[in-house]
């Protein structure tokens, strides 16, 4: 069926973004730890703020843990920024160059549009790595940053935006938000058929 195909596909790609989140993940963790390495540095900026602090310790220990603090928050921020950067690029990538991407192909699907495909694909891909990563990745950045309420609202505004751009999808048209701002339809790849040769007459 159709419908199921969509899924399958979206489950394909949706686990290479999984993948690519799970790497970048363990290399932001890595960064992180990498600051132990500086913390020397940082002991010595702190050792200089508490010379010339006259005898205020509190602050000159509390302005080592914002650094660390920052820095912490800033790998992080550029991971999302990554993440969300590099799904957009796939999504326009395989559309602009196939019309399909790696989940469309392995079950036999494909995006058709009427006009160039380059313009169609930068819309369609936009849309689609809204719904699936941009959204959450604000809201989780907001959690980061401690706006837990508007990063709450946030996550509601993404979970909305998904719904709205998949539900269609099982309607009779099975366009999705994606294909409606794109004005781009999936279907399936056409099989070519055998070309029937005529009868060989005998003598």
């Amino acid at each position: 069926m159709p419908k199921l195909r969509r899924a399958a596909a979206w489950l394909v790609d949706f686990a290479l973004v999984l993948a690519l989140a799970s790497a970048l993940a363990v290399l932001t963790f890595h960064r992180v730890s990498a600051l132990v390495t500086d913390v020397p540095e940082l002991a010595a900026r702190g050792g200089f703020d508490l010379l010339t602090s006259r005898g205020d310790v509190l602050d000159a220990s509390q302005d080592l843990g914002l650094t660390l603090w920052d820095k912490s928050v800033l790998y992080v921020e550029q991971a999302f920024g990554l993440l969300v950067l590099t799904v957009f690029l796939y999504q326009w990538g395989c559309l602009a160059l196939a019309g399909r991407t790696v989940g469309k192909a392995l079950v036999g699907l494909k995006v058709t549009t009427d006009s160039p495909r380059r313009v169609r694909a930068a819309r369609r891909a936009a849309v689609t790595t809204a719904a699936d990563v941009a959204v959450y990745a604000v809201a989780c950045v907001l959690l980061v940053e401690g706006q837990v309420v508007l990063s709450v609202l946030v996550w509601a505004v993404a979970v909305v935006l998904f719904l709205l751009n998949a539900l269609p999808v099982l309607s009779p048209a099975r366009r999705s938000l994606a294909d409606r701002v794109a004005g781009t339809a999936v279907t399936g790849i056409a099989l070519s058929r055998p070309v029937a040769m005529p009868p060989v007459r005998t003598s």
